[in-house]
């Protein structure tokens, strides 16, 4: 058999899964948000290229990564070994962590448009009672349920967490594209360098002791809560 007509291999088929996840594409309505980052261009504290970098890059780093990622490879492995008690308790811990009422409603309203969606695809079957595991959680949020698909797609935790931040780091791009705003090369040039990043991170996140897991980012909280009651307003959050 020539090489053109060999089966393809085993790898392929969960990192076709994980592009579809991570996908801008994705159903959930992950780019009506900007999580603060609306208001810190409409208070001029981010106008540039340099600044759009500076912000998304420092949140990646300081919040996405240390706090959020951790939490969702904790997760991939409760979804997979079946413990669900796991998956609450954590589930709980990030509900709790968002600050105010946008980001807490983006989390719930993106976890309930994902459960939507993957209960119309046959390809979720292979995590076994997956639907009543999740409609057993009172509020689902995004990563709980991201990190089901992927348990169920059997993706490799470095990978998952890869796609995961990539997937943020773009919608934060294109938020800050749409609202500074940013031409589209300097949105793939914010890309590339955020990318660079993310393999490093994606690694620290895994190894990363619940005891050390933070959130601590009072410019979010603050741009959050400020944005709640912005006069004008593109974005959800």
């Amino acid at each position: 058999m020539s090489a053109a007509t060999s089966p393809p291999g085993p790898g392929l088929l969960p990192l076709l899964r994980l592009l579809q996840l991570a996908s801008p594409a994705l159903p959930v309505g992950a780019y009506t948000y900007s999580q603060g980052l609306e208001w810190a261009v409409e208070s001029r504290l981010v106008r540039t290229e340099a600044e759009a970098a500076a912000w998304i890059g420092e949140l990646l780093e300081w919040s996405l990564a240390r706090f959020e990622a951790p939490l969702l490879a904790r997760q991939l492995v409760a979804w997979s070994q079946g413990d669900d008690a796991e998956v609450a308790r954590l589930n709980d811990d990030f509900l709790a962590s968002r600050e105010t009422a946008e980001l807490r409603a983006e989390t719930v309203q993106m976890g309930w448009s994902l459960v939507r969606l993957l209960a119309e695809l046959d390809a979720f079957a292979a995590l076994p009672g997956w639907r009543g595991r999740l409609l057993a959680i009172e509020a689902p949020c995004f990563p709980t349920v991201w990190s089901a698909a992927a348990a169920a797609w059997q993706v490799p935790p470095d990978q998952a967490l890869a796609a995961y931040l990539w997937a943020w780091a773009e919608n934060q791009v294109m938020a800050a594209v749409k609202a500074v705003p940013l031409g589209q090369s300097a949105g793939q040039r914010l890309l590339a360098t955020l990318g660079e990043r993310i393999p490093a991170l994606a690694q620290g996140a895994l190894a990363l002791p619940e005891a050390a897991w933070s959130n601590y980012t009072p410019g979010l909280a603050i741009a959050s809560c400020r944005h709640e009651t912005q006069y004008t307003r593109l974005f959800r959050s």
